[in-house]
Order: C-alpha cells, then structure tokens, then sequence
C-alpha cells in the first residue's frame, strides 16, 4: 500500500452559511424547530432569508467545516462536494480553496443553485439550521476522483449527505474506493432526522464492518441504538465498530476504542454559536487520529477545537488551532 498523499478525504455538502442573531420569539412565529435542523425548498428559503437581520455569509457543511479545522491544525486534506456554477458556488470553492484543501469537483450548470443554511442563533447560541440543499444533492458518482480518494489515509463521510439518492450512491462507491485500498473510514451520523430515514442502512454498514471512526452525539446515539440509556447504548454500539466517539455538548465526550475506554470534560468556553461544534470536535480528534495519539489526547484535541468554535459565529476556526492545542 503506498503512502497517503493526503491525511483525510471527505465527502460532504457544499453550503454556503447564512447566519443572523435571533431570539425565541422569532423562532416561534417562523414555525422553526428550535435547535433543529431542518431540510427547506426554494420558496421557504426565500421567506426564512427575508425575516433575517443583518446577517453573515461564510462557507460551511459539515465536512467542509471538518476539513477546515483540520487543515488549520496542519492536516494534508482534499473535499468532494457538489456546487452549482454562481455566486455562492464560487464563494464556497474560494473559501475551501484558500484553506488549503484541494477541491475539484466541477461546477454544475443551471438550476438549483448553491446549496445554503440559514441558521438563526438565539442569544443562549443554540442554533436552529434551515437548510435548502441545492446543487449539493446532485453530486454524481462519477464525479468522485477514486484515485483521490485512495490517495487518502481516512476517508470522511458526512450522514447529512445520505439523504439524497445521487450522493449516496456516490458515498457508497466511495466507501467501496477507500476499502480496496486499504484506507480508514469515518462517518459521522449528523442528526437523529438522518438516522430515522436512514438507520437500517448505517446499521448495516456498521454490521458489514465498513465504519471504522462513527461519530455521533448522545441524541445521534440514542436514535441509532434504540436506547435511551446513554450507557447502553454505548454497550450496545462500541463493539461493533473500531472507533466510537460521542460527544454530550457542555457534559464533554466520550471513545470507546477495541475496549478501550477514555473521557474528557468540555473546554470552558463563552457559548456564542454551537454551530460547527461537532463538526470542529471531529477535526481535532481525526487530527490525533492520523497523527497517531493515544485516544485520550484526541478526545482533548477535539475538546479544544469545539471550545474555540463555539466562541464566536460561524463554523469555521477564527483563532490559531495550532497554538491552542499547543
């Protein structure tokens, strides 16, 4: 098997980020799940982006965002995700790019447009997330480089991205590339409403032994397991993948490694945005992971990346992660 070129490959969303300061009283006149994150069509795109305030504009998805943590912690790091030939696709491609991480998926011409989430955050930083998925759920099989993605020591999966028939079916192939070279792959489960859809097939993925790192938080875990007890759940998932890693938000993480088991407490933090905070967790402890660290030491690694995404807007680091988990 030859060296990797890159450390992790991921397949994810293209979404360009809309957030806006809002309070509970908006949320409950826009009919929005609080918290939540909820797929929207065009039209109710429209009317959620004209009741916003002021709002920022930054590239996100989950992977992306994932990817952007670990590059900024030194990782070697390529993305597969699908935009469509505008304004925000070229944003998206911009940002990725300027990151550093290779991203060479060709634009899609025509409609739908770029994918994007609008994200209302209260004053307590819960986020409630609109997302209108767009062009990101036309990215075709063919589209995927399999020689890239062979090319990689870990190939990351973003759940939200199975939702859709074509990227699936993209994800599978994927998966496909990366076992026949002998490379990892880590999926994160994304939210319960992918699991209720969509369960029976990451079960059967973790059953055919395909997963090697499952990302999930305790809610994630609860709605995959069938059980509401977070230890037995736990019990019930950790022996049948290599890596299980649960995070809990303000109540820390928790990895179970081939019986291994290890904690961390969350970092303190001033809670301004959740949002990103799994997905910057998932960096810091796929950096570890590529690096080498014991389990412990990721679970910190991630600990302090979420710390640092949480303290202020959007899902993509602002201060140098290189010098915080120095």
């Amino acid at each position: 098997m030859s060296e990797p070129i890159y450390d992790v490959i991921a397949v994810g969303n293209a979404i360009v980020d809309v957030m806006a300061p809002s309070d509970e009283a908006q949320v409950a006149a826009l009919g929005m799940a609080r918290g939540a994150m909820t797929l929207i069509d065009a039209n109710r795109a429209e009317e959620l982006y004209a009741a916003m305030g002021p709002a920022r504009e930054v590239s996100g998805g989950s992977a992306a965002n994932t990817l952007a943590g670990l590059a900024a912690l030194g990782a070697s790091c390529a993305f597969i995700g699908q935009v469509a030939d505008d304004q925000f696709g070229r944003v998206f491609a911009h940002d990725i790019r300027s990151g550093g991480i290779a991203f060479e998926t060709r634009a899609r011409e025509g409609d739908p447009p770029t994918a994007l989430c609008l994200i209302f955050v209260t004053p307590d930083g819960q986020r409630t997330m609109n997302t209108f998925l767009g062009a990101s759920q036309f990215l075709p099989a063919e589209a995927l480089d399999e020689a890239q993605i062979a090319a990689a020591r870990v190939l990351y999966l973003e759940g939200y991205l199975w939702d859709p028939e074509q990227p699936r079916a993209a994800m599978r192939r994927a998966i496909a590339a990366a076992r026949n070279a002998g490379r990892e792959v880590a999926f994160t489960l994304s939210d319960a409403f992918v699991i209720a859809r969509h369960g029976d097939d990451f079960r059967a993925l973790i059953e055919a032994g395909e997963i090697d790192v499952l990302f999930a938080n305790e809610h994630e875990l609860a709605a995959l397991t069938g059980l509401d007890d977070f230890e037995a759940g736990i019990a019930s998932l950790a022996p049948k993948v290599p890596t299980l890693v649960v995070t809990r938000s303000e109540k820390g993480a928790v990895a179970v490694e081939r019986g291994e088991r290890a904690e961390v407490a969350a970092e303190p933090a001033q809670v301004v945005d959740t949002t990103g905070a799994g997905d910057l967790f998932a960096a810091g402890f796929l950096y570890g992971h590529v690096r080498g660290k014991g389990l412990a030491e990721r679970l910190k690694l991630g600990a302090i990346c979420a710390g640092e995404i949480i303290s202020h807007y959007g899902a993509r680091p602002e201060a140098d992660l290189k010098a915080l988990v120095r």
